[in-house]
């Protein structure tokens, strides 16, 4: 098993996508890669069809995949604002691959089509690495037909940046490329892909049971209006962390609530989105059920920086097989402008995984799971930490 990763700025297509095919193969021995994945800047998008005809015709993937990016990461850089191509490969000896493309169409009986039949018949929960337009691809809907589908896998991605409207975005396929819908892959077999979702958040306060809620509104939270909770965990922070949550205020719901104690990545984390004054609720960015466990975070540059390094390390701890190679889809809303300083996420990565062959893009939605089911996250740093797979009894 072999990774490899290139960058390039080189503004022509064809050079581009013939350079970085050309350094991959080199890292690899020579040997045509199992998978690729091509990031690029917009500036390539108008021709994508080249840069992948060059990418294919130098490194000769069994599989490309790849997609437009608000900003390119590859090897130890975050090219954010320049014109840049990021190509990865890994040399994955009997994995199976199943390629997909879909299309997702406005009809309510069928929204997502062109599922792989092979999907269904893999014998293990793949891991699916997907790529998506964010202007049409529902994905609440693929997500859930990756449930229906496939029972247990895991899907970690993001949604293509670097366009402003519809059509603007690309997506690659091996020789065939996109402007909307999704590509992706699922990987099973002798390889092990563990996923890692920051959520950039730590949690504030106590937490508590929603014991009454209606769609997307929390009335109640431990028996007492949710704004008034609020209002007294407000009252308890230190001037710092107030001012934090009166600019930045999210709500986290615990996905497993079986667990005897809850953790950094035990909550899906969701916008606080309103608040009725009149009936004291709060309305959050997702659906809440009375009974599920929630507790209210706070979003900075430094609990994104500190979520990031205690996840990657512990993540570390549990396994004894190393990280080979990584795939980091990072939110478009993180990177410099979060951080003041470039290449933040790449970096804690690197530090916390190894000097490994890592390439992503800046998205504008991160896909990965918590709890054991998928979600689109925003101002998440979704990685994908490739590896052997561990001999029986270890992990």
């Amino acid at each position: 098993m072999r990774f490899a990763v290139s960058v390039s700025r080189e503004l022509t297509p064809t050079a581009a996508g013939f350079a970085v095919g050309q350094a991959v193969r080199r890292e690899l021995g020579g040997h045509p890669p199992d998978l690729a994945f091509l990031f690029f800047s917009s500036h390539y998008a108008e021709r994508a069809d080249k840069l992948a005809a060059a990418v294919r015709g130098s490194l000769a993937p069994r599989v490309l995949l790849g997609c437009t990016g608000e900003g390119v990461i590859g090897g130890t850089e975050e090219i954010e604002v320049a014109p840049a191509v990021a190509l990865w490969g890994a040399c994955l000896p009997d994995a199976h691959l199943v390629a997909m493309r879909l299309s997702c169409l406005q009809s309510d009986e069928s929204p997502v089509t062109g599922w792989p039949e092979e999907l269904g018949s893999v014998t293990e929960p793949p891991v699916c690495v997907l790529l998506a337009d964010p202007f049409s691809s529902p994905m609440d809907e693929v997500l859930m037909g990756l449930a229906d589908r496939s029972p247990g896998s895991a899907a970690i991605g993001g949604l293509a940046g670097g366009g402003r409207e519809a059509g603007e975005h690309r997506l690659v396929l091996d020789e065939k490329v996109y402007d909307g819908g999704l590509v992706g892959v699922a990987v099973s077999g002798p390889v092990t892909i563990r996923t890692v979702i920051s959520q950039g958040c730590r949690p504030i306060g106590e937490r508590f049971v929603v014991t009454r809620a209606e769609h997307n509104v929390i009335h109640e939270l431990g028996g007492a209006p949710a704004l008034q909770r609020l209002k007294t965990l407000l009252e308890e922070l230190d001037p710092e962390t107030r001012g934090l949550a009166q600019r930045a205020l999210h709500l986290g719901i615990v996905m497993d609530e079986q667990r005897n104690r809850f953790e950094r990545g035990d909550f899906l984390v969701r916008n606080l989105i309103g608040v009725d004054r009149s009936s004291g609720s709060l309305a959050i960015g997702d659906l809440i059920r009375e009974g599920q466990t929630v507790q209210f975070h706070v979003r900075d540059a430094r609990s994104a920086s500190e979520d990031l390094h205690l996840l990657l390390a512990a993540e570390r701890s549990r396994h004894r097989m190393p990280p080979l190679g990584a795939l980091l889809f990072s939110c478009c809303g993180r990177g410099r402008g979060l951080f003041g300083h470039p290449h933040h996420d790449v970096a804690v990565l690197r530090e916390r995984a190894g000097a490994i062959p890592v390439a992503g893009f800046f998205a504008q939605g991160e896909i990965g799971p918590v709890g054991g089911r998928n979600f689109l996250h925003g101002y998440t740093a979704s990685v994908a930490l490739f590896s052997e797979p561990a001999a029986a009894g270890f992990s």
